[in-house]
C-alpha cells in the first residue's frame, strides 16, 4: 500500500459510465483483498435447487413436492447485473461471506411475500417510485443477517439490466438505497471491508470535543457519492480523505456513530488529528488477518 488514494474522489470513480464491476475490483484490491486460495465460492444455486428452478420455468411443477420457491414470481426476469455480481471470479461475498453479515436471496422473491416468510410488506398505492396502478412488488435479493432490512428492487423494474435497489427501514417502508443493483454491491463492499482489512477506530459523538463532528466532517472531507447507508436504525454518510473512509451514522442509532478506516496507521491517524480525537492506542484495531 505504497500508493495514496484519495477516497475523496471516490464519487468521480463511482459515476458513470465507469463499469461498476472495474470499480469493486480495484476497491477490494486497495484494501489488501485477494480471495483465499482455499475458499469455497457460496454457490448461487445447488444442483436440485436449479434442476426445480427450470422445472418451474418450464411449467413441468406437479404442485405435489415442497415448494421451496413459494415466494418467487417465476414471470419477473432477474435484472443480468444481480447474475453478473454472483459470477464474478473476485466477489468478497461469495468468496468471504462472513466479512459482510448479509443473507443473499436468490432467486430474488417478491414482497409481500406469498410464502410468508419474507417481512416486509410492498409498496403503498401512495408512494415515490411507481404509480397506483402499476406493480407494487419489491423483489428482494439481499436481507441483513437476521432479516432486520432487506434490500431490493422494484417488481415494476425487473426487467431493466441494472435497477435501483430500495432497503427497508420499517415493515412498511421502502426508502432508496443505491441507483443501481451494480452500485449497490460497491456500497456494501465499502461498508463492510474498510473496518475489517484496514486499520480501525470506532467512536463515540462524545469523543470529539467542541463542534459536532458532522461538521468537522463536512469541513474536512468528501462525501463519496452513495445514498445513505440505511440499517439497523442507523443513517449512515460515507466520507473519503487520503487513505480513509469515515462512516457517520447521524441519527447515532448505534454505540459508536463515527467508524474511522484507513489503509494505514498512519493515514488513521492523520484522520483522528483532523477530526480532533485524542489518540489512544487501546482503541485501535489492527487489519484482520
Amino acid at each position: 500500500m505504497t500508493e495514496m488514494i484519495d477516497y475523496g474522489r471516490f464519487a468521480d470513480r463511482l459515476a458513470p459510465p465507469r463499469p461498476r464491476w472495474d470499480l469493486l475490483r480495484e476497491f477490494q484490491e486497495e484494501w489488501g483483498y485477494a480471495v483465499p486460495a482455499d475458499a469455497t465460492p457460496w454457490a448461487k444455486w445447488s444442483e436440485d435447487e436449479h434442476q426445480t428452478y427450470i422445472r418451474r420455468l418450464k411449467g413441468e411443477w406437479t404442485g405435489e413436492e415442497d415448494d421451496e420457491f413459494e415466494g418467487v414470481d417465476f414471470s419477473l426476469a432477474v435484472p443480468q447485473a444481480l447474475d453478473e455480481w454472483w459470477e464474478l471470479p473476485f466477489n468478497s461475498f461469495t468468496h468471504s461471506p462472513r466479512l459482510y453479515w448479509t443473507n443473499p436471496v436468490y432467486p430474488p422473491t417478491v414482497r409481500p411475500d406469498p410464502s410468508g416468510y419474507g417481512v416486509a410488506e410492498g409498496l403503498p398505492k401512495d408512494n415515490p417510485y411507481v404509480g397506483p396502478d402499476d406493480d407494487l412488488r419489491v423483489c428482494v435479493f439481499k436481507a441483513e443477517y437476521e432479516y432486520c432490512n432487506e434490500w431490493g428492487y422494484l417488481a415494476a423494474e425487473a426487467g431493466q439490466d441494472d435497477p435501483r435497489v430500495l432497503v427497508t427501514i420499517s415493515d412498511d417502508e421502502w426508502v432508496p438505497q443505491a441507483r443501481s443493483i451494480s452500485e449497490f454491491f460497491v456500497q456494501l463492499a465499502v461498508q463492510r471491508l474498510p473496518a475489517s482489512l484496514g486499520w480501525c477506530l470506532r467512536l463515540d459523538a462524545g469523543d470529539f470535543p467542541g463542534a459536532p463532528v458532522g461538521e468537522r466532517l463536512d469541513a474536512a472531507y468528501r462525501p463519496m457519492g452513495f445514498e445513505p447507508w440505511r440499517e439497523l436504525g442507523v443513517h449512515s454518510l460515507a466520507y473519503g480523505g487520503p487513505d480513509v473512509i469515515v462512516h457517520h451514522d447521524r441519527e447515532n442509532a448505534c454505540d459508536f456513530p463515527v467508524t474511522i478506516s484507513a489503509r494505514t496507521r498512519d493515514a488513521l491517524a492523520a484522520a483522528a488529528r483532523t477530526l480532533g480525537w485524542e489518540w489512544d492506542d487501546a482503541q485501535v484495531e489492527p487489519p484482520a488477518e
